[in-house]
């Protein structure tokens, strides 16, 4: 009889102990029982007998971890200090009934790509360091670098990982991959069908597929011979995951240059300055457009105001393209009543309710929870309720209101839902069917829009004086990321609404004096010089959860000398989907003390956020 320990896929329990009559490789994806349920493992290890009765593993499947991935999960695992079935869980295993493609030793591949002398001297910096940052402009060609290692790859017959923050990336991105490699790129992503999903892993277990390029997800794909991995955007939140594990894929991706010996390249027009302080970069100015930008600063509130509107109404006389950035989605963040100031908040978190009237609904960013608009205030049952800050629902009919012949698009998160209402969004901009943009962070992700000669950007000041230590940096990349998506054909407008002029004005087109500037404000405090990390608890019953909080504490207070509490206390967003959350932040000079000291004093509701991003 073989005993195995098998780590449960997907699951916060430590592996368990089964038996088999077969030999069982590590690796191996098995199904097994646990309290009477089927449910998929991972053999972790050959074991001893053990002093209790085991279960026997019910079928051996055809897919397998790969060595390196095993390796790739337990540093996620020990990172990020999640359990090891936690880890397999994001990792996409090979399939051994696929059968690999024999290639010759080097492919002919005839490169069609023509480089500057600058985009040249930049791919030859990449090329010589293991990971690199490419601090490119808007438009300065990062994209054509990009596509010329990933030539040379294929040349060598070696295969590349291509990562972009999210999926609203992928259809103008995967034209242009499409385009110029044809057959050899594969796009990888969370909203393809499952036939999709099979003919592209087919493909890439295959050997066919050369790129392979996406968000998150494509990092961990079954992928022989890698020779590249490009982070595009890398300064990107998205990046970050927000549920158990909480890892970062660029992080993971530095890692795997190491573990797979492979060079990682990190591209932005706004690197992070963690990237910036702790990889050698090269910096491409300029761009390929001749067209000049102007800025115009108006001190005022989250509004659109007559010179915003008159701005909007020439642009689109003229037969040219606006885009309207604010950073909060449908059409109020809140509805406050006049008379006793109570603001409408979810039933489950607390947060005030966004207002969606095409739905005629209340909803809950957080929970989804959804209740009809009120007429009365709950608490005083007056009927003076009124709105604040702007949303995009709310802009697109204030502004189709005022200009009724503009032809305007939502682009956000509500409005586009599909990878298919995305493309098609995407295709009637471009073919000039509409006049007008207004979006969220989805109008500053990198996409390519031709005829955009206006950028309004809205609610700059609510991301500045956000309880963030990277609140500046966020509100600079933002204002730099929507304005770059302006003026790429003809003469561009960027009207941006605030009273910080001074700090945008002094950085606009500096963000490298920036990131010097704001090195001086982070050091002894902050990353890139500390490690943060943040552990969460969350329970329905508040009580339960505090008293986790308060013993976690009081343990981690035996670390005191290698590990700082900053703080502790309710989450800033106290409830979320009907449970209380509470908070512990920690900082350390090396990652390796916060893990010692969580691994020691951990509790079971304690969630960790390693390299937390959020502090709302």
């Amino acid at each position: 009889m073989n005993y195995y320990s098998i780590a449960l896929i997907g699951s916060p329990l430590e592996p368990f102990t089964y038996h088999s009559n077969t030999i069982v490789e590590v690796g191996q994806k098995v199904e097994v029982t646990v309290r009477s349920r089927n449910t998929f493992g991972v053999v972790v290890a050959q074991t001893q007998k053990p002093p209790f009765k085991t279960n026997e593993i019910l079928q051996t499947t055809s897919l397998k971890y790969s060595q390196k991935q095993m390796q790739l999960a337990k540093f996620i695992a020990s990172y990020y200090i999640c359990s090891f079935g936690d880890a397999l869980a994001l990792l996409v295993p090979f399939d051994e009934t696929i059968e690999e493609i024999k290639k010759s030793d080097k492919e002919a591949y005839t490169s069609k790509i023509e480089l500057s002398q600058k985009q040249n001297e930049a791919l030859l910096f990449l090329q010589k360091h293991k990971v690199s940052l490419l601090f490119g402009d808007t438009g300065s060609g990062k994209t054509e670098i990009y596509m010329k290692y990933f030539e040379q790859m294929i040349a060598l017959s070696k295969r590349s990982i291509f990562l972009m923050p999210e999926i609203s990336l992928t259809p103008q991105m995967s034209k242009r991959l499409e385009e110029h490699f044809g057959e050899s790129v594969v796009m990888w992503h969370s909203k393809l069908t499952p036939k999709k999903r099979k003919e592209a892993m087919a493909k890439i277990q295959s050997g066919e597929a050369k790129i392979i390029a996406g968000p998150r997800s494509a990092l961990f794909l079954p992928i022989e011979d890698l020779g590249l991995i490009v982070v595009d955007e890398e300064h990107d939140d998205s990046y970050k995951s927000s549920s158990r594990p909480r890892y970062s894929a660029r992080d993971i991706a530095i890692y795997m240059g190491k573990l797979y010996n492979v060079r990682v390249v990190l591209g932005s027009a706004t690197p992070s300055l963690n990237s910036y302080v702790k990889f050698p970069h090269i910096r491409l100015r300029g761009g390929h457009f001749l067209s000049k930008k102007s800025f115009i600063y108006e001190k005022n509130r989250e509004s659109l105001s007559p010179l915003i509107i008159n701005n909007l109404r020439e642009t689109v006389q003229r037969g040219e393209q606006a885009i309207v950035f604010l950073p909060t989605r449908a059409n109020f963040k809140y509805l406050i009543c006049q008379d006793c100031g109570h603001t409408i908040k979810c039933a489950f978190c607390s947060v005030g309710m966004s207002i969606h009237q095409h739905s005629r609904a209340l909803k809950c960013h957080y929970c989804n929870f959804t209740q009809a608009i009120p007429q009365v205030c709950p608490e005083c049952h007056s009927g003076h309720l009124t709105s604040s800050r702007l949303g995009t629902a709310e802009a697109v009919e204030n502004i189709q209101e005022l200009l009724p012949n503009a032809v305007i698009q939502q682009f956000d998160r509500d409005a586009i839902t599909t990878a298919n209402k995305l493309k098609k969004a995407l295709k009637k901009f471009n073919d000039k069917e509409s006049n007008i943009l207004v979006g969220t962070q989805m109008l500053s992700k990198g996409h390519d829009y031709h005829g955009v000669t206006l950028a309004v950007v809205l609610g700059l000041d609510n991301m500045l004086n956000m309880s963030d230590y990277r609140a500046r940096e966020k509100a600079l990349s933002t204002l730099i990321q929507v304005s770059g998506r302006s003026g790429r054909a003809k003469d561009a407008k960027v009207i941006v609404q605030t009273f910080n002029e001074d700090f945008f004005k002094s950085y606009i087109e500096k963000y490298e004096e920036f990131l010097e500037s704001e090195k001086v404000f982070r050091k002894e405090l902050y990353p890139p010089y500390k490690k943060l990390c943040r552990l969460l608890f969350s329970d329905k019953n508040g009580v339960k959860a505090r008293d986790a909080m308060e013993q976690m504490r009081e343990r981690l207070s035996a670390f005191s000398k290698s590990v700082e509490i900053v703080g502790t206390g309710k989450c800033a967003i106290e409830r979320v989907a009907n449970k209380y959350r509470f908070e512990i932040l920690l900082r350390a000079d090396k990652s390796t003390d916060l893990i010692k000291a969580i691994t020691a004093t951990k509790v079971s509701m304690a969630e960790i956020d390693m390299d937390p991003l959020e502090f709302a």
